[in-house]
């Protein structure tokens, strides 16, 4: 836990450094696609004489100089499977950027989907020394919470306190400066699979760059997707991603659940792919121009050519009706969002005080998508598109690009996190000898 919480602080001033410098490149490791984005941090000022544009929604910090985007290859369900092919996807996005942008990067921030996340809540409770909270109070309360045993092979990939309350006064965002006697917090702590994430920093470290921070897709793209008053009143989002589909739950501005189904757009495909004999790129190019979800009496006379070069004429030839298509996909997309319910309804979404989800990513652009999805989750559903941002391309600024332009808001304005404050060194012992008494216990 300790070295986790010192290579965390170890990003984060990283990432400070890189923005004093000025640049820093955002990038999102899909199944599907490998997206670069590199950010300029000029303050809004410099900002508002070049362009004429007054602050967009705080955004005004940084302007997107460079993009570019890449098919992914050796990423499955979100995880890197052939680091080789990996590595050179990385490159050459990374590159394409910085030749856009007429700059060199250093330093990047990532985000991926997968390695099966878990979320847990925890409480702590503090007794002030001195009257007003203070940034150590803080400190000491975040690490008086009780941390679960996590399980082997795991590490905490986001720990964000949720809510203070300071004596009988809760809901505080932030209780620094505030007096009282007794400080209590909810933290939420999300975890992953510790092989992913060595394998990604590792991967980065091959393309000769350094990792200035790190976080979940289905996080940023909630930040991203979810504006204001949703995120405020609590909404869910859903990420349909390539080779994994992310959620996330928000409430306070904050994210209190998060979970991901290892299915996405590429498992369509590969139905399509398998129910008309075709290979994986027609079947791609078939679900993006023809696909759909619901069909209608047109559909049966709508005929789609499948174009192949096997030699075989009457092969080469064939076609088949739209409703044979959308009779392939529907079935795998109700899948897809039957166990994003189920996962919803484990975390007791239907509790929150506001009902709504939001779908986005490159798998929610399926016509009929967002009418199915309101009969399947039984809610309020809207399909969302990221903020903009200044200088971002139109070709990256649809839904496929949620969590790449989410990540450009967590860099710019990251939230409080555990590492973020410096947790007192004795801390750390009190726990191992605690974890030492009760190992003694259990096994002498």
């Amino acid at each position: 836990m300790t070295d986790l919480y010192q290579s965390q602080r170890a990003m984060r001033n990283m990432r400070r450094a890189a923005m004093q410098r000025g640049v820093i490149a955002i990038l999102d490791v899909g199944s599907s696609k490998i997206t670069c984005l590199i950010l300029r941090f000029d303050g809004p000022d410099r900002l508002r004489e070049h362009d004429g544009v007054g602050p967009m929604a705080g955004q005004s910090s940084f302007r997107v100089i460079g993009a570019a985007t890449t098919r992914s290859r050796g990423v499955h369900f979100g995880e890197i499977s052939v680091m080789n092919e990996t590595e050179r996807a990385i490159r050459t996005a990374v590159q394409a950027a910085q030749k856009m942008a007429n700059v060199r990067v250093d330093h990047v921030i990532a985000c991926f989907s997968g390695a099966e996340p878990r979320s847990y809540g925890l409480a702590g409770e503090w007794e002030l020394q001195d009257s007003v909270v203070t940034e150590q109070d803080v400190a000491r309360v975040l690490a008086a919470c009780d941390v679960p045993d996590i399980g082997p092979g795991r590490e905490v990939l986001h720990a964000q306190p949720v809510n203070f309350a300071l004596d009988h006064r809760t809901g505080l965002g932030d209780p620094r400066g505030q007096i009282g006697n007794r400080l209590s917090v909810d933290m939420h702590l999300l975890t992953v699979e510790a092989d992913v994430i060595q394998n990604l920093l590792y991967c980065i470290k091959r393309c000769d760059l350094e990792l200035a921070g790190i976080a979940s897709s289905a996080y940023v793209s909630g930040v991203s997707s979810l504006v204001e008053d949703e995120q405020e009143l609590g909404a869910a989002c859903i990420d349909m991603g390539g080779g994994a589909t992310g959620i996330s739950i928000f409430i306070k501005k904050h994210m209190i659940y998060a979970d991901s189904v290892r299915m996405g757009g590429d498992h369509v495909t590969s139905d399509i792919s398998k129910g008309l004999q075709v290979p994986l790129a027609t079947a791609e190019k078939i679900k993006t121009r023809h696909g759909g979800v619901v069909a209608t009496g047109m559909d049966d006379r709508e005929m789609i050519d499948i174009g192949a070069d096997t030699g075989d004429w009457d092969k080469d030839r064939r076609t088949v009706s739209r409703t044979e298509l959308i009779g392939i996909m529907r079935p795998r997309v109700e899948e897809i969002l039957e166990e994003a319910r189920a996962r919803l309804d484990a975390a007791g979404f239907e509790h929150l005080p506001s009902q709504q989800i939001v779908i986005t990513g490159g798998g929610s652009q399926i016509p009929g998508l967002d009418g199915l999805a309101a009969r399947i989750l039984g809610q309020r559903v809207r399909l969302g598109r990221p903020l903009r941002v200044q200088g971002l391309p139109q070709q990256v600024s649809g839904p496929a690009f949620s969590s790449a332009v989410g990540l450009c808001l967590f860099a710019a304005h990251p939230q409080d996190e555990w590492w973020d404050f410096d947790i007192p060194a004795e801390r750390y012992p009190a726990r191992s000898l605690r974890r030492a008494i009760k190992w003694f216990k259990d096994n002498w």
